[in-house]
């Protein structure tokens, strides 16, 4: 029986990801999501790398999952039947949504649709103040008067949202007694406990929205779990959430809004782990799966958060265009650029590559599964990027004139292109949108990026990473061990933890200790419960923030409270605080404007240990290479002859002058021209640019 053996699931779009770390050893594998039951995906995944480890599932110690489910049930619209209830007056405030256009110019702009219709979005009687006075009683008789309605339409969830509930949430707790009493079987959320937050759009919206995915994440939690213990797993199973903690699964069962995103904030904090290991400041985390690309800015190791996130976009990639949720999450840009990403000619005769994806079901062309798309799979099939044997760890034999044949028809008769440069011109177009979105993201941030070493994980990111570090003139690259499933084994990483949010309302100028301190020990008693309960013996660490802004600003900047009994006088410590913060992000402060504070978090975490310093190793002779192959140069706009090397007989100290491509189970590294590779004293693959080697400078 092994010491310890911890289990990490990933569902993705196309690919399900398994690591399973045993001993210090970590074993790995990529199956196909089974986008109808994901539940069997998992299962599969799970049979497929156990009998590897030469274990058993009573043998694991620990279980964590991260799931697209409940952001699936959103954008395809199969949550529950949801109503919810409003103070008189505000059923519209969903549908109205923000006072400014996020298109100004298009007079045709389709808004997002709100998850719950208006015939369900039901007023009662009632008012409260943002200071928590009752102005107006609850009408009671109004509450018991919408159960009739609710039975007629067959409602199975109900979201709560009552006008400034985030400062008093009395009468919303009262409508759920009355509704639970006169319809035992119904699903519950309160605003005031999913987002107690100030801004009532926002609020109603994450209330709907959680109201909306939680009868089929809670069927669907409950099913897995099931068919774990059925397999034979006794240990606890975690859930990963957005904001890059584990949950434990009856947490995840009332807030499983939470869940949104859970994947790409595991490879965020794979990278984050990778550069505290490398020694790195700075690094841009870079996730390309099947279906997504996945940007993330990495500062001393910690990726950026945010509390809010859109979903469902009528317009893929521009803010505004979706429905707001305010959650913790791992601040990062998605793009549809994966390797299932289609690329076909638009109506202006260009090359467009994505955001529509082939998915795991066909897949794209060269999987031989009745696909007949162009994809950026097949793209890098034709440039010899990828070897046709042992593809997603032999689970998946590719078909290179498939591949070509699809590329010929979608792009290369119609742009009047060979075959070869037709698959360099989906490749191009697909790096440059990732490089593009990595520049926005950057700028909007107030960070740059030449200075930053690209870390690329995911099936498909070793494939692109170089070229994107050229167009993003960036000198170093690290491929970590497991790249293919990297944010499964970030799952294994994180800490168990949770945050909690409170609105209220304070001016520096008049600053008072006394509530806040009332205020932080409810939401510590709060957050210490749910975490304990995960991990009942860790050591524990708490993170208190502010979000500040000076008087009269739409937007806060976030700031690190101190995490202990405040004082008055703290109102000068949080005032540099800010002062630091908004010079960073803007270049300077406004000496004579007031700072106030919307609202406040805290948020409780296992405490991670920081992983071994990277110890150097002595550059030794280049690797054998275990054969050839014809790939695609960029440079030479032809095809050349590069070695292969396999990844499992590559050891700290060899060095692999590019072009060459490292081949091993779940994805494939490709080192163009510019750069060289070497294995650091870690294990993880770093290319670096050879200029940059030959001059002696440091990326």
């Amino acid at each position: 029986m092994p010491e310890t053996a911890r289990l990490a699931v990933d569902i993705g779009g196309t690919f399900t990801d398994v690591a399973l770390a045993v001993d210090g050893n970590m074993f790995t594998r990529k199956v196909l999501t089974t986008t109808q039951a994901p539940e069997e995906g998992v299962m599969a995944a799970v049979r497929a790398v156990l009998p590897e480890a030469g274990i058993m599932a009573e043998d694991l110690d620990f279980i964590v999952h991260g799931t697209t489910l409940a952001t699936n049930t959103v954008i395809e619209r199969k949550g529950a039947r949801t109503a919810l209830v409003v103070t008189d007056g505000f059923r519209d405030a969903v549908e109205m949504g923000y006072e400014h256009r996020f298109d100004q110019y298009d007079i045709n702009i389709d808004k997002p649709i709100p998850l719950v219709p208006r015939y369900l979005r039901l007023p009662v009687r009632e008012r409260g103040s943002a200071q928590g006075e009752v102005l107006v009683a609850l009408q009671e008789g109004d509450v018991r008067a919408l159960v009739p309605l609710l039975r007629e339409h067959n409602v199975e969830s109900v979201a709560i949202a009552l006008l400034h509930a985030y400062a008093n949430p009395g009468h919303e707790q009262r409508i759920a007694e009355i509704l639970r009493a006169e319809m035992p079987d119904l699903w519950l959320t309160l605003s005031s406990e999913v987002c107690p937050e100030i801004r009532e759009y926002e609020r109603m919206s994450t209330a709907s929205a959680n109201a909306y995915v939680q009868p089929l994440m809670a069927s669907y939690l409950a099913d897995l779990d099931e068919r774990l213990q059925a397999e034979g797993a006794r240990c606890p199973l975690f859930m990963m959430t957005s904001g890059g903690g584990l949950t434990t699964v009856e947490t995840a069962r009332r807030h499983p809004i939470r869940l949104v995103e859970s994947g790409p904030a595991g490879g965020a904090i794979l990278a984050g782990r990778i550069a505290l290991e490398c020694g790195l400041d700075k690094v841009l985390s870079y996730d390309m799966g099947g279906t997504t690309a996945k940007i993330c800015l990495i500062d001393h190791g910690r990726p950026q958060t945010s509390r809010t996130f859109e979903v469902d976009r009528q317009y893929r990639f521009t803010k505004g265009s979706g429905l707001p949720l305010r959650i913790p999450v791992i601040e990062m840009v998605e793009i549809g650029a994966g390797g299932g990403s289609i690329a076909q000619i638009d109506n202006l005769g260009r090359i467009q590559v994505g955001p529509e994806s082939a998915g795991a079901e066909p897949g794209p062309a060269c999987y031989g599964a009745g696909g007949t798309r162009a994809t950026v799979t097949d793209a890098d099939v034709a440039l010899g990027r990828i070897a046709p044997e042992g593809f997603a760890g032999g689970s998946v034999q590719l078909s290179p004139d498939l591949a070509v044949a699809a590329l010929d028809n979608a792009i290369a008769r119609h742009l009047n292109l060979d075959g070869p440069l037709a698959a360099f011109a989906v490749s191009e177009m697909v790096e440059e949108n990732m490089s593009n979105a990595a520049r926005v993201h950057a700028v909007e941030q107030g960070k740059e990026l030449a200075a930053r070493t690209l870390i690329a994980f995911g099936g498909a990111a070793p494939l692109h990473a170089c070229r994107m570090a050229e167009k993003l003139d960036m000198d170093r690259v690290i491929i970590p061990q497991g790249a293919g499933v990297g944010s499964a084994i970030g799952f294994l990483a994180a800490p168990v933890s949770y945050e909690l949010v409170r609105s209220r309302y304070t001016r520096l100028d008049a600053f008072e200790a006394a509530g806040l301190n009332r205020m932080f020990a409810e939401m510590h008693a709060e957050a210490h419960g749910i975490v304990i309960a995960g991990a009942p013996d860790g050591e524990l660490e708490e993170r208190r923030i502010a979000y500040m802004r000076y008087i009269g600003q739409g937007h806060e900047i976030v700031v690190d409270v101190p995490a202990r009994t405040l004082t008055d006088a703290d109102g000068a410590v949080l005032k540099e605080a800010f002062d630091s913060a908004y010079e960073e992000l803007f270049g300077r402060v406004i000496p004579s404007m007031e700072v106030e504070i919307l609202t406040w978090a805290l948020s409780i975490a296992t405490v991670q240990p920081n992983p071994a310093a990277l110890v150097e190793v002595a550059t030794k002779a280049a690797a054998a290479a275990s054969g050839e192959r014809k790939l695609f140069d960029a440079d030479q706009t032809d095809f050349v002859t590069a070695p292969v090397y396999q990844r499992a007989d590559l050891s700290p100290g060899m060095r692999l002058p590019g072009p060459a491509l490292i081949v091993e189970a779940q994805t494939t590294t490709a080192v163009t021209t510019p750069f060289e590779a070497r294995i650091n004293g870690a294990g993880h693959i770093e290319i670096q640019r050879k200029k940059t080697l030959q001059t002696g400078e440091t990326a």
